[in-house]
């Protein structure tokens, strides 16, 4: 039976602008007739595979999402002394086996770019340059399914593509299905966005001369107490990274980590939010996932917002698994307010989900 590992986290941003809309506000949603704010599960999966959770423990085993392989391609061939023409054209027939390319906007600005962004993983973007330099020496290039077949391969290799998934519309025989789904996050209770008045001075402007400011602007934000949802189909994981259970478990570990950790980084710089879950709860059981959202479905109002919020979450897991069976074999839980559990209980109980034979 297919083992899953279910993750529920209440995390607390400050006043911020982590994830922002086409408009520069805060994205939002409407739950249970109440505005709440939200994140992305897209800038969510991005800050986690950007996290250093991400980069230290999966280093060599992270793929890149790009539009310019060809460019990597191109360069690498100049590097190796290669006529940069000639280089650009080797590049064009390689690169454009992982997706289109964008011809107009290539011809436009010299550039050599694919037309959308393909997840490659890192074998594939070192058979990409071998198959290029073979190609610069004299060798013959393999003609169409030949050539991707020499350059694609499943990625099994790639932590980020087994999780996240990915999708090559022109040769979709090496499309990745995602053992990871993450959920957007939501604000536990109604949330709505604030607008700052801020103005800047200019510091060699006397105020004899002018006590005005020289620019005045407004900026969105929102706070709140976030509820995410993730799960993770083990099994899936572990076939992705082609049996691989050793890279699996430190895949999940990292994951655990970064949604622990790490946060869309919109507007940090004026805002400084780096939050921390304050709690999770991890699940591991062969039971049909769900989450937990309905527990917040009715906006909590009642203070403290945070020991409010788990107790709702907790109570939802409780009625759930009263009426349809207990949906995990165990689960962990690190409780800030209470003083329970650890990140490390939590990676380490993660972990133990992929880990065995």
């Amino acid at each position: 039976m297919t083992t899953f590992l279910q993750f529920h986290l209440l995390t607390a941003y400050p006043p911020s602008n982590p994830n922002r809309d086409d408009q520069g506000r805060p994205k939002t949603a409407m739950v249970g007739g109440a505005p709440r704010l939200r994140l992305s599960s897209q800038s969510i999966k991005r800050a986690a595979r950007q996290s250093p959770a991400f980069q230290q423990a999966l280093e060599g085993h992270l793929g890149a999402r790009t539009k310019r392989i060809g460019e990597v391609i191109a360069e690498h061939l100049e590097d190796q002394g290669a006529d940069a023409a000639k280089a650009k054209e080797v590049a064009a027939q390689v690169a454009d086996v992982f997706g289109k390319l964008d011809e107009a906007r290539n011809k436009k600005e010299g550039v050599l770019r694919t037309a959308q962004l393909a997840f490659i993983s890192p074998d594939e973007q070192r058979f990409a340059i071998e198959l290029a330099k073979k190609a610069m020496a004299g060798e013959p290039m393999p003609k169409d399914k030949d050539l991707a077949k020499t350059v694609l391969r499943s990625a099994d290799g790639a932590a980020d593509i087994a999780m996240f998934g990915r999708m090559l519309a022109d040769d979709p025989d090496f499309n990745r299905e995602a053992a990871v789904q993450v959920g957007h996050a939501i604000t536990t209770h109604a949330a709505q966005v604030e607008d700052d008045f801020f103005t800047a001075v200019d510091d060699l402007k006397t105020r004899a001369e002018d006590a005005g400011a020289e620019h005045v602007g407004e900026h969105a934000f929102g706070s709140g107490l976030y509820y995410l949802y993730a799960c993770v189909n083990c099994d899936l994981l572990v076939e992705n990274l082609a049996g691989d259970r050793t890279l699996a478990a430190t895949s999940v570990e990292a994951l655990v980590e970064a949604l622990a950790t790490a946060t869309p980084t919109g507007k940090q710089n004026s805002h400084a939010h780096h939050p921390r879950a304050a709690y999770i709860r991890a699940e591991r059981g062969s039971a049909q996932p769900r989450d937990l959202t309905g527990a917040f479905y009715e906006p909590v109002r009642q203070t403290p917002w945070l020991e409010t919020s788990i107790a709702a979450l907790e109570d939802m897991a409780e009625r759930i698994d009263g009426a349809y069976g207990a949906a995990p074999d165990a689960h962990r839980v690190l409780n800030l307010p209470k003083g329970e559990g650890t990140l490390a209980d939590i990676k380490a109980f993660a972990r133990s989900a992929v880990a065995h034979d």
